[in-house]
């Protein structure tokens, strides 16, 4: 029981590089269907839906790693946490730039009337730059600048990017809302059993 809660380094590297291999997967399957030309008849929007559903798929993974650490009892999930929270933002950073560069051609003035006007744009730019101090900030150099209480507090902002994140899906589905409503099922789970920690140490 002992030697699952904690990994020595070199077990955890290669837990670590299989890891980012399997992040990678979307990636290369994505890659590989552009260049056979077999994205369908709106390339731009399947790209555009495969970025961003790994970019929240990514995001409740990485909730996941503190309630299935208290639940198991192994240590080293906390380990993956930073690395899957990287993809998240790699996939995020994806899917804005398939907006910005394939759907509006860097029309700046286009990009601003969007975020304005239209909810799910707006909802989804705002969790998409809530995100990003958060990948500046994943790092151990960061964590002793600004201090480890901040640090954590900073990182709480994961909460309500992952809702805005799955509130933009849902706006931008207009028919099948399967899968949006499957992410914010999940999303619900992940705040019950957060808030339920929070009430238990509170008592």
């Amino acid at each position: 029981m002992k030697n699952l809660k904690t990994l020595n380094n070199n077990v955890l590297v290669w837990l670590k590089i299989s890891v980012f291999l399997l992040a990678l997967i979307p990636l290369t399957k994505l890659a590989i269907n552009i260049y056979l030309d077999n994205l369908g008849a709106n390339p731009i929007e399947k790209i555009t839906h495969v970025t961003g559903y790994w970019t929240l798929t990514f995001l409740l993974i990485t909730l996941t790693i503190t309630p299935l650490r208290r639940l198991t009892g192994w240590l080293w999930l906390v380990r993956l946490r930073r690395l899957l929270g990287l993809f998240a933002f790699f996939y995020a950073c994806l899917h804005f730039s398939t907006y910005l560069v394939l759907d509006q051609f860097f029309d700046w003035a286009s990009i601003a009337k969007d975020i304005v006007k239209r909810p799910y744009i707006t909802v989804g730019f705002s969790a998409f730059v809530l995100l990003i101090p958060l990948a500046i900030t994943s790092n151990d150099r960061s964590i002793k600048l600004i201090g480890g209480k901040r640090w954590l507090l900073l990182q709480r902002l994961i909460y309500p990017i992952t809702i805005g994140g799955v509130v933009h899906f849902w706006w931008l589905v207009k028919k099948d809302i399967t899968e949006p409503l499957i992410f914010a099922g999940l999303l619900s789970l992940l705040l019950v059993i957060r808030l339920f920690y929070v009430y238990t140490k509170s008592k």
